[in-house]
């Protein structure tokens, strides 16, 4: 066992910066099966993706197993600003993203498991053309988040189990913008950092009876100090205050989230999840940045965002054709925690709908999982800031969607 959770955490480490989401800030899309029923796979049998979706049901994994996926997400967007001079629009740059996953969970005896898993929790791509008007705000962003968690899962009685662990998540972050665009400061300014910090999160399940079962899982807020370096040119270094180099810091939070699930077998073959998951995105309050020249001093640059909770709905449904092969189809639904003043091309994102099939083959010793999404991602207006440099005073992106591929192997020990 030592063995597999040594190859699991190097394999983390290796693929942290190469982590990344879509359109969007939080990410679902965790394993094949998983984009398969839109996110809501909190029960299923033998899968030690459990460790992501719901860890409590890692009980349900028999043995050993461990698995791997890879998620491919191609975003496309479109945006109408509204400047001085008129209406102008504009598109993003299409920037593929992948979203990993690595899971390992072994059966300790006929009441103890214990899980380990690597996978995106928080990530986004946005790009757009440099000198576009996009470009006062942010050109490109650039998130990457993985989080390594370790969990602990029990089977209380005949009809609870429980699970509790801990995490360690990862954030790579880059931002490029047009800082000041015009004005007699305007200069291209990059930002890159990361940071780690701790987490954990806690898992029970109820069976009612042999068809139906339901869940919850809570996971903790992650407070990242991040640490950065920025670049400054033109007139932003030599008269803006910035310099040509320097340090930058700012505190962001990454919200708790609780997730209930239900799960109804209708028979032996067929069965249906339902999935809400409540995120405290309040906490998305501000992304203030304090900028430190080399040999200045230090100054702040506050961003208000005040975003709003998010809300989550997902449906899956899971179908045995036989022995060996299985399908499936999802839905999910997530509501926009973005206001009108707290928007950007960040995250230039409305609310998403995806719509998800995928087919599974499995025998005693493996599984392999394929399937696509298409993720209708709905319109977003945002408020310009002139005191930022925006040249615009208001957005409208729009005919935005994201095209979503995963595939998934798993073996049994």
């Amino acid at each position: 066992m030592k063995k597999h959770f040594l190859a699991l955490g190097l394999a983390a480490a290796l693929l942290a910066p190469q982590a990344a989401g879509a359109e969007g800030f939080a990410i679902y899309e965790w394993s094949a099966e998983g984009l398969a029923m839109g996110g809501a796979r909190m029960f299923a049998e033998d899968d030690a993706a459990n460790m992501a979706y719901n860890p409590a049901s890692i009980v349900k994994v028999q043995g050993e197993a461990f698995k791997t996926s890879a998620t491919y997400l191609s975003p496309h967007g479109k945006y109408d600003a509204t400047t001085t001079g008129g209406v102008v629009s504009g598109k993003n740059r299409i920037h593929p993203a992948w979203a990993p996953g690595m899971y390992y969970v072994r059966q300790i005896n006929d009441k103890e498991w214990v899980g380990m898993g690597t996978y995106s929790r928080f990530g986004m791509v946005s790009q757009f053309e440099r000198n576009s008007v996009a470009g006062s705000n942010a050109f490109s962003s650039k998130l990457n988040g993985i989080s390594l968690g370790v969990n602990y899962a029990r089977k209380l009685d005949e009809k609870w189990t429980g699970s509790v662990g801990a995490e360690v998540n990862y954030v790579g972050l880059q931002l490029d913008k047009n800082a000041f665009a015009g004005t007699a400061y305007a200069s291209p300014l990059h930002i890159e950092g990361e940071s780690y910090a701790l987490g954990w999160n806690a898992a029970a399940n109820y069976a009612f009876d042999d068809k139906n079962e339901a869940g919850v899982v809570y996971r903790s807020k992650v407070n990242h100090s991040m640490e950065a370096d920025y670049d400054a040119h033109g007139m932003l270094a030599t008269a803006g205050g910035y310099g040509s180099a320097g340090d930058a810091y700012a505190c962001v939070s990454l919200p708790e989230s609780l997730t209930f699930g239900y799960n109804h077998k209708f028979d032996d073959k067929t069965r249906v999840e339902l999935n809400y998951i409540w995120t405290r995105w309040d906490r998305y309050q501000n992304l203030d940045i304090t900028f430190t020249p080399n040999g200045g001093h230090s100054f702040d640059v506050p961003q208000p965002k005040n975003w709003g909770n998010g809300k989550r709905f997902a449906l899956g449904v899971e179908h045995k054709f036989s022995d060996k092969y299985s399908g499936m189809l999802g839905y999910a639904y997530d509501h926009s925690s973005i206001p009108y003043e707290g928007g950007d091309f960040m995250i230039p994102t409305g609310t998403r709908t995806t719509y998800s099939i995928g087919g599974q083959y499995h025998d005693k010793k493996q599984t392999l999982a394929v399937s696509v999404g298409w993720m209708d991602v709905g319109s977003l207006d945002f408020k310009g800031d002139a005191s930022h440099g925006d040249t615009f005073s208001n957005v409208h992106t729009r005919d935005s969607y994201t095209k979503i591929a995963s595939i998934s192997y798993q073996r049994k020990f």
